[in-house]
């Protein structure tokens, strides 16, 4: 398989059915365009560091050993995507906005990174993906990660989940997507995902609500309009790896999709 670059895209607390709601005209499109499922899974708990370091490691709270939103050095460590995508030779950047992220990604795994905190700007998703699009332009990493956290903090804590400013903040992330895909959606693979949903102003619970991510493929790899069942979370990794040309670690535990 020839090897291609990637943008992983992830907009925090977005429930399918949130983004079905947000009135984006985009999201027609997303659906139309990509190979995607609005029942993935995440793991338990829902909660966004636990989730981050099971998309990235490929395996569940339980093996990793993160589950609450305070890094913890793993007492089995295994590698992650970044660090396998760094050893295959590839160049990667992140982008984020909550700072506790920083630990997906171990010492020497980027070549570019930024972060903003969320309330620092009216819209820190949007300053964001510009600081993503310009770093692409100009370098074209191999793998930009790009996490946008309004949707979570600023919508769902603030506001609670389903509420007007919850899918407000889902529409602004669906623009950015919209932006990074209509730029640079024939050179990289796309994908867009959550890490979790949530309910009235929280999430962690063991409920759908809670539990259930979209999740979007974009590329020449893919079914564009294809909706598949059973996707999880664990299986972003090894896609993205598979994707890449770059062998997943032996201790992931999820598929890929290709």
């Amino acid at each position: 398989m020839k090897e291609n670059k990637v943008i992983l895209i992830s907009v925090d607390g977005m429930r399918p059915d949130g983004f079905l709601s947000c009135k984006n005209p985009y999201i027609n499109q997303m659906m139309c365009n990509s190979y995607y499922t609005l029942e993935g899974q995440t793991v338990l708990p829902p909660v966004t560091l636990p989730c981050f370091m099971s998309l990235f490691h490929s395996v569940t709270p339980q093996r990793h050993g993160i589950t609450t939103n305070t890094y913890l050095p793993m007492a089995r460590p295994l590698p992650g995507l970044f660090e396998q995508l760094k050893n295959g030779g590839k160049v990667c950047a992140m982008y984020y906005g909550w700072e506790p992220l920083r630990d997906v990604a171990r010492p020497g795994s980027l070549r570019y990174a930024g972060y903003i905190h969320s309330y620092a700007e009216e819209s820190s998703d949007t300053v964001l993906a510009d600081s993503a699009i310009a770093r692409i332009r100009k370098d074209r990493p191999d793998f930009v990660f790009l996490y946008m956290v309004e949707t979570d903090q600023k919508g769902g804590h603030d506001h609670g989940w389903m509420t007007e400013a919850y899918l407000h903040r889902i529409s602004v992330a669906v623009d950015n997507i919209r932006r990074v895909i209509e730029e640079f959606g024939e050179e990289y693979t796309i994908v867009v995902t959550a890490d979790h949903g949530g309910h009235d102003r929280c999430h962690g619970a063991d409920i759908p609500e809670d539990t259930t991510i979209p999740m979007f493929y974009f590329g020449k790899q893919f079914q564009a309009g294809k909706q598949f069942s059973g996707g999880t979370i664990l299986d972003i990794a090894p896609t993205i790896a598979k994707i890449m040309g770059v062998m997943p670690a032996d201790e992931w535990e999820g598929t890929a999709l290709i």
